[in-house]
């Protein structure tokens, strides 16, 4: 019972959050299929952003327990009112050529007719997250490791990550390319959304190479730069996942009070799943679990990109996901009983 007791702590805050969120809904509505719609979001916002709490972990693990509960405490803020609530208002705002407060007004007043603006919207949203996330892939996946999963994969692809810039050059050259998925009348404003994903995830590296440069001068304010750094890196990673997730909720129920309160539930246990890899050092235990989360995110990329042209279903993203983790949690194990 103790140790049942010790895993769950990390999670106690998301707990008791989701139980008072549950009965807001439940008091505000008076309708037991809107829990239960809530509660079914919050599931599926968890199971498709494991393999998010996985690549968080690894960027954690970096920050001090200050930054870490800053990512816990205010990073949920910004994930339930910012990432979704604030942005897709702007995307709204921006697409149905509306005020910014009438954006606001018609989420809460026509829930319906704010989905189908935002539906509208779903190519250059997906060019965003896509590029952010497969950078992300790609600066991971160039990297030569000391710990290698799919070593007939990463060989070779860390020989090329030695040629300066590689990376770069390669999501430019999916910058000029993917477009050509969306439809025609589309094709611009995805070029440029590629292009602010792309452009936006090089300043946020570049800026948190500059950081870590200050942190290894051993000062305060250089370690307190790279926490700024990491979170910035880390929220900017949460809106490239959640996107699509928001879009996809409009599918089940058109109440953005309740997508609100059912993706901020998942996002809060994600958030407290990260914490928990990291402070019980399982990231550490389970050396191909990052790289599996890393190849899901790569996966994820490639789903937001052909998905301009056919319709892929949601469960496939997450059923991608989910059997690439598992598969680097048995590996990993398989490895460590090996190393013994």
């Amino acid at each position: 019972m103790q140790k049942i007791f010790s895993v769950l702590q990390p999670f106690k805050w998301a707990l008791v959050s989701s139980v008072i969120v549950l009965a807001c809904v439940a008091f505000i509505t008076k309708d037991p299929s809107l829990i239960a719609i809530t509660a079914t979001l919050a599931v599926l916002e968890l199971g498709l952003s494991f393999d998010n709490a996985v690549v968080n972990a690894g960027t954690l693990k970096k920050m001090d327990k200050k930054w870490q509960d800053r990512f816990l405490l205010w990073g949920i803020l910004i994930a339930v009112f910012g990432m979704r609530l604030v942005i897709p208002v702007l995307i709204v705002a921006l697409f149905g050529q509306l005020p910014p407060w009438d954006a606001l007004l018609l989420a809460f007043n026509d829930g319906k007719h704010y989905g189908e603006i935002l539906h509208k919207a779903h190519y250059e949203i997906a060019g965003f997250g896509g590029m952010f996330l497969a950078m992300v892939f790609l600066n991971f996946i160039l990297e030569d490791r000391d710990i290698k999963w799919l070593g007939w994969i990463e060989r070779p692809l860390a020989k090329l990550g030695q040629l300066k810039s590689f990376a770069t050059l390669t999501g430019l050259g999916l910058v000029f390319t993917v477009p050509l998925l969306a439809p025609t009348a589309h094709r611009l404003g995805t070029t440029l959304a590629m292009l602010s994903g792309l452009v936006i995830y090089l300043a946020v590296d570049m800026l948190a190479d500059k950081m870590e440069t200050d942190a290894k001068k051993q000062t305060v304010k250089g370690a307190a730069k790279t926490g700024l750094a990491s979170f910035i890196y880390l929220e900017v990673l949460d809106a490239s996942f959640s996107f699509d997730g928001v879009i996809g909720a409009f599918a089940i129920t058109t109440n953005v009070l309740v997508i609100m309160a059912g993706l901020g539930i998942g996002a809060f246990f994600v958030r407290s799943l990260t914490v928990f890899l990291v402070r019980g050092g399982h990231l550490d235990e389970l050396p191909h679990l990052e790289h599996a989360a890393h190849y899901a995110i790569g996966v994820l990329a490639a789903i937001m990109f052909f998905g301009m042209a056919i319709e892929i279903p949601e469960f496939v993203t997450g059923l991608a996901g989910a059997l690439l983790i598992a598969l680097g949690i048995f590996t990993s194990r398989r490895h460590n009983a090996k190393n013994k």
